[in-house]
């Protein structure tokens, strides 16, 4: 039956994958207003010519520029940016990207559980290069709502409602709507001046969201910590404005602090009750550092009343060689209530051209682990810590790329915790990932 139920997942996921285009892969895209190798506004040249101009200069005379993340966040020059096919249209770029995954996840211990299931993306980007600036449209999906609202299993992630109840030690699926915005770059001086916005999208807080990352390209689970550092990578009514230099951006946004609720097919009502302000910092082509600040507006329904104000600092590092590696720190303060802070440490190493290892390192002060009020332990902040370590073989298949791995993962826990998750628990995850334009 669990095999059944994976069939039609992965079917309906790999529904999703935009049509295949046999266009030549562009793994790093220039930012607007940048100095652009290949861009002379004063000839007048169209969208299409201008990025054509980029894509034919020798690649020893392109300047590297910070890859873009997820929302308006940045990665270094050097990460492996999201895979994608390019298609050229007139003055339009087009870029279609998508991965579907077929996992199995067992946890150990009294509150283990295991699921065979599916997750799913698909992208679409339309992109316009003028003389003044960029336009650009950004949307994303997921077939995810399809699996039910629990989610699959995780131990010790806590986060958002499922069937009316908070969801502890499962990671909660993603909405049908990702992404649906829009941004403009208007050349500015060495830079730009850009607004970014629409419907669904993300603020300008954290790093950018771990499904985004190098340092997680092939890492099957969401870290822990999600919901320290990212959680707000889907937001229903964003709206980003701020300046992009090549070794700098600063922005602020508005945006709804209340996280998505278990109804995931629909969009819900957008408003602009929180904000956050972040910076980041690209000193050299390798490095990405940012710190990140924000109100949320009773972000979680399990905390009724309860804003929040949220820090959140991060580095990251890419070689270009294959290496890709974060360290964070997040402290999220309740307003009224305690300050929980989390660290996390995620690698991901491109031995060579077919063999990947990957791992994450997560500490976190979390007091959802028992929702129920009626329990004594109710409220109670542990801090557990989590430690992964996966491997993945990759094979190239034409525009797609089959990654087949698996990961294992232990924990550290104070004592009072054993009743209830055994004394060594543990998780693996073996999965299939098939990515479009890698």
């Amino acid at each position: 039956m669990k095999m059944t139920k994976l069939a039609a997942l992965v079917s309906a996921a790999l529904m999703t994958t935009p049509a295949l285009a046999q266009e030549q892969d562009h793994s790093k895209m220039d930012m607007p207003g940048m100095d652009m190798p290949g861009i002379d506004p004063s000839q007048h040249q169209s969208g299409a010519e201008a990025i054509q101009g980029i894509l034919n200069e020798p690649s020893e005379i392109r300047k590297p520029v910070p890859v873009e993340g997820s929302g308006t966040a940045r990665l270094p020059a050097k990460d492996r940016a999201m895979p994608g096919q390019h298609i050229m249209s007139g003055d339009w770029m087009f870029m279609l990207h998508g991965a579907v995954s077929a996992l199995y996840t067992k946890a150990t211990g009294p509150r283990g559980d295991d699921k065979v299931y599916a997750t799913s993306m698909a992208m679409l980007m339309a992109e316009r290069e003028t003389g003044w600036g960029r336009a650009q449209f950004k949307s994303m999906f997921s077939l995810e709502p399809a699996m039910d609202a629990a989610g699959y299993p995780n131990l010790f992630a806590t986060g958002e409602e499922a069937h009316g109840l908070p969801i502890v030690d499962r990671q909660h699926p993603h909405d049908l709507f990702m992404e649906l915005a829009a941004r403009v770059d208007i050349n500015a001086g060495d830079g730009s001046l850009f607004l970014y916005g629409g419907p669904v999208g993300e603020p300008a807080l954290g790093p950018s969201a771990f499904m985004h990352r190098g340092s997680a390209t092939y890492n099957p689970e969401p870290p822990i910590t999600h919901h320290w550092f990212d959680s707000t990578h889907i937001t229903y009514g964003v709206v980003t404005a701020g300046y992009a230099a090549r070794t700098w951006q600063i922005e602020a946004s508005a945006f709804r602090g209340q996280e998505p609720d278990e109804h995931r097919w629909n969009i819900e009502t957008p408003r602009l009750d929180s904000w956050s302000v972040r910076a980041t910092f690209n000193p050299s082509p390798k490095w990405a550092l940012q710190a990140s600040y924000g109100h949320l507006k009773q972000p979680e329904s399990g905390h009724p009343g309860e804003d929040e104000n949220r820090f959140t600092t991060s580095a990251h590092f890419a070689d270009g060689k294959g290496l890709s590696a974060v360290l964070a720190f997040s402290a999220k303060a309740r307003v009224p209530g305690d300050t929980l802070t989390a660290f996390l440490g995620e690698v991901n190493w491109d031995i060579d051209q077919h063999d990947t290892l990957f791992g994450r390192v997560e500490n976190v002060s979390n007091d959802e682990l028992f929702p129920a009020a009626t329990n004594p332990l109710h409220d109670t902040a542990f801090r557990v810590s989590k430690f992964q370590l996966g491997y993945a073989r990759r094979i190239a298949m034409g525009p797609f790329e089959l990654a087949l791995g698996g990961s294992v993962a232990a924990y550290a826990k104070p004592a009072a915790l054993t009743p209830y998750y055994g004394t060594n628990p543990m998780q693996y995850t073996l999965f299939a990932k098939l990515i479009l334009g890698s």
